[in-house]
C-alpha cells in the first residue's frame, strides 16, 4: 500500500488526506473545487484533474464525499472505478444509508475491486489530529490489508463486521445517539429558561451530576452563546438523522425519539439556520416556547457535510 487516491477534500477530507501524506503515502487528490486540489498539491500530493485521475494506479481509493449519490457519481459516472486497478480497494468513509452502501459495494465487487465500508466519527477536530474512530466493515483480510491506510487517518480502527453496510449501521447508531443527546439538552435548557433559571448555573450543576453527558459538556456552553463557532452544522444532523430514519424504515425499527429530534433540527434549518452550529437547534425550542434571543437567519445555507 503506497498510493492512495482521495476524492472529497472538504473540511474533513482535507486534513485526512494531509495525514496520509504525513504518514508517507503518495496521495493523488481530487475535489470539484480546484483550490482544494491546489492546496493539497502544495503539501506534496499529486494533482488529479478528475475522479478517474485520482483513482488511476492507486492501491486504495478513499471517498470522503457528501453522500451516497456523490460516491456513485464519482465511481461510475466519472470513471473512478474503471480507472482503479483490478484488486485495489474502494474505502467509503462518508456517512451514508446502510442499504445504499451495500448496493454500492455489490457493484464495486462485481467489477473486481474490493470495498470497505468505513465511516468515521470525531468531526473536524479528529480529522485534523488523526484521532478519528473508524468503523470498518469488510472481510477481515481486506481490513487488515488496508489497516495502515486507515490508521493514518484514525487512531481507533474497529472491525465491526464482514459485510458492507454494517459499518454504516454502526455510524447510524452513533448519529442517532448524538442527535438525540443534543436535542434533549436543548429541550432541558428550554424548560429551565421558561421559568427564568440561569442557564450558566444550570449547565454547571448538570455537568457534575448524573444527568451529565459528553454532548451536554460540549454543546451546552455553545447553546448559551448567541453565535458560536461552527464545529458541526445543523444541516449535518438534518441529513444524518434522515439517514437514521431511513435505516429504521428499512429494518422496520421504530425510532420515535430520533424522529422528534430530526424535526427540531429540520425546523432550525427551515428558518435559515442550517449552516449554524448544531447546538443552535436550541433556537427551535426557543421559538416554540417564546424564550431566548433568536438571531437573524444567516441566509440560504449551502450543502454542509
Amino acid at each position: 500500500m503506497t498510493t492512495v487516491g482521495f476524492i472529497g477534500l472538504g473540511s474533513m477530507g482535507m486534513p485526512m488526506a494531509n495525514n496520509l501524506l504525513a504518514k508517507g503515502f503518495a496521495v493523488q487528490g481530487f475535489d470539484v473545487r480546484g483550490d482544494s486540489v491546489a492546496a493539497l498539491a502544495s503539501r506534496g500530493a499529486r494533482t488529479a484533474a478528475s475522479a478517474a485521475a485520482a483513482a488511476a494506479g492507486a492501491d486504495a481509493l478513499v471517498l470522503m464525499v457528501v453522500n451516497a449519490a456523490q460516491a456513485e457519481q464519482a465511481l461510475f459516472a466519472d470513471g473512478a472505478l474503471e480507472a482503479l486497478p483490478d484488486g485495489s480497494a474502494v474505502i467509503l468513509m462518508a456517512t451514508c444509508p446502510p442499504g445504499a452502501v451495500a448496493a454500492l459495494a455489490a457493484r464495486v465487487e462485481a467489477a473486481g475491486r474490493r470495498f470497505v465500508d468505513a465511516p468515521v466519527s470525531g468531526g473536524v477536530v479528529g480529522a485534523v489530529a488523526g484521532t478519528l474512530s473508524i468503523m470498518a466493515a469488510a472481510p477481515a483480510a481486506v481490513v487488515e490489508r488496508l489497516r495502515p491506510v486507515l490508521a493514518a487517518m484514525g487512531d481507533k480502527v474497529f472491525h465491526v463486521g464482514e459485510r458492507p453496510g454494517q459499518g454504516a449501521t454502526v455510524k447510524t447508531v452513533n448519529q442517532l445517539l448524538c442527535g438525540v443527546h443534543i436535542a434533549v439538552v436543548a429541550e432541558a435548557f428550554a424548560l429551565a429558561a421558561k421559568v427564568g433559571v440561569d442557564l450558566d448555573i444550570l449547565l454547571e450543576i448538570m455537568s457534575g451530576s448524573a444527568a451529565s453527558s459528553w454532548m451536554l459538556k460540549d454543546r451546552g456552553p455553545r447553546m448559551l452563546q448567541a453565535d458560536p463557532g461552527i464545529t458541526s452544522a445543523v444541516d449535518i444532523f438534518v441529513k444524518d438523522l434522515g439517514i437514521v430514519l431511513e435505516a429504521g424504515r428499512d429494518t422496520k425499527a421504530a425510532l420515535p425519539l430520533a424522529a422528534v429530534a430530526h424535526q427540531m433540527f429540520l425546523a432550525a434549518s427551515g428558518r435559515g439556520e442550517g449552516a449554524m452550529d448544531d447546538s443552535q437547534v436550541i433556537r427551535s425550542y426557543h421559538a416554540l416556547n417564546g424564550t431566548g434571543q433568536a438571531a437573524e437567519p444567516i441566509g440560504n445555507p449551502g450543502q454542509t457535510g
